[in-house]
């Protein structure tokens, strides 16, 4: 049986997948027309070894890519900071080189008025003393430092800003676009919530 490509296949291969098809036309009787012998048939499952086929190749185009645009950027660093072994770089592109994102995050659970500096807080899970987050609602927002977590609260240097109930706290206010490799800003968020009874 033939080992036709029917999905995704992994990355980490020794030899090609692809099972090529050799393609006969159709022989036919030059004078009469009859087809003598036929040709190879056509059939859902050559024309899927064709699109998986095409299709992995691009994922490891992509993935190749990707690699060569991390050893560039190490191969940079290492000009700059010898011996760091890309420690500093992220491409953005979904695989960390040693960086993690702090996406530590809580909500505010009641509203905060200028010059306040303790925050009552949803969760203080992934907060610690003396590290600076960002505080922000759809009208403002600030970096400010912790110096102290307790229970559920955080307590920060005096806020500039007023902020409302449902406002957030959080390490980094960051969306990663791994589709064009980039950071972007993060957005305050409005949900709608339905009601639905239940019977």
């Amino acid at each position: 049986m033939r080992n036709l490509i029917n999905g995704e296949i992994p990355f980490n291969l020794r030899q090609n997948p692809y099972d090529r098809t050799q393609w006969h036309d159709d022989i036919t009787d030059p004078v009469t027309g009859e087809v003598i012998e036929d040709g190879t048939p056509f059939m859902s499952e050559y024309a899927n070894n064709f699109e998986w086929g095409i299709w992995n190749a691009y994922q490891f185009l992509i993935e190749m890519y990707r690699q060569l645009e991390r050893m560039r950027v190490q191969m940079e660093l290492d000009g700059r900071v010898p011996g760091n072994s890309g420690t500093f770089a992220d491409t953005l592109d979904g695989s960390t080189n040693k960086i993690i994102l702090d996406k530590a995050q809580t909500d505010i659970t009641e509203a905060i008025e200028i010059g306040a500096t303790l925050l009552k807080v949803a969760s203080v899970e992934g907060f610690t003393a003396f590290t600076q987050v960002t505080i922000y609602d759809d009208v403002s927002n600030e970096d400010v430092m912790i110096t102290a977590v307790g229970a559920d609260t955080i307590t920060v240097q005096a806020l500039t800003n007023a902020y409302k109930k449902g406002g957030k706290v959080a390490r980094s206010n960051v969306v990663i676009d791994l589709v064009n490799a980039e950071m972007g800003v993060g957005d305050w968020q409005i949900y709608n919530v339905e009601l639905v009874e239940v019977l």
